[in-house]
């Protein structure tokens, strides 16, 4: 797939953002942990993605606690759902993985909702740093422990990862 995509410095590192007429694909950190298919297609238009870009990096700076963007990822029906329940976990929370396998209506698959939590295309937009182990110990992320601490960090404390 044909995808325009920026990539831009941000608090946390390089970040990756690419996407099409139908929305926001991709949002990949500096040593994601899954990369995208098909990214020798993408071109580079930092104009087309300007919004995700402006949306993102207030975020990061603790101007916003959600995005108004459109979104498209791709993926199986459950993962979709996983990832569509992400959104629902509000800014400054955690919720454990079977919390969120409860969330989505399927109490005995929060292994299944880890392995699609961790193939979430779009993090920070989907907040799957918002997803902890049941102890309350941080557990995988694509761009890395110390990116989620610093997520979570950011919302404890609602306002910027450059203090």
């Amino acid at each position: 797939m044909n995808l325009l995509y920026d990539t831009f410095d941000s608090p946390i590192g390089a970040l990756t953002v690419a996407g099409n007429s139908q929305g926001i694909h991709h949002i990949l950190f500096e040593n994601n942990r899954y990369d995208a298919k098909g990214r020798e297609h993408w071109q580079r238009d930092a104009d087309a993605l300007r919004d995700a870009r402006t949306q993102l990096l207030q975020f990061l700076h603790g101007d916003r606690t959600g995005f108004e963007l459109p979104l498209a990822p791709h993926g199986t029906e459950f993962q979709l759902r996983v990832w569509k329940a992400l959104a629902d976990i509000p800014f400054g929370e955690t919720w454990s993985y079977v919390q969120l396998a409860r969330h989505i209506g399927q109490p005995s698959a929060s292994r299944a909702v880890g392995a699609a939590n961790g193939r979430n295309p779009l993090p920070i937009v989907l907040p799957c740093h918002r997803v902890i182990g049941s102890s309350g110990a941080l557990t995988g992320f694509g761009g890395g422990l110390e990116t989620k601490a610093a997520l979570l960090s950011l919302e404890a404390r609602g306002h910027s990862l450059f203090a």
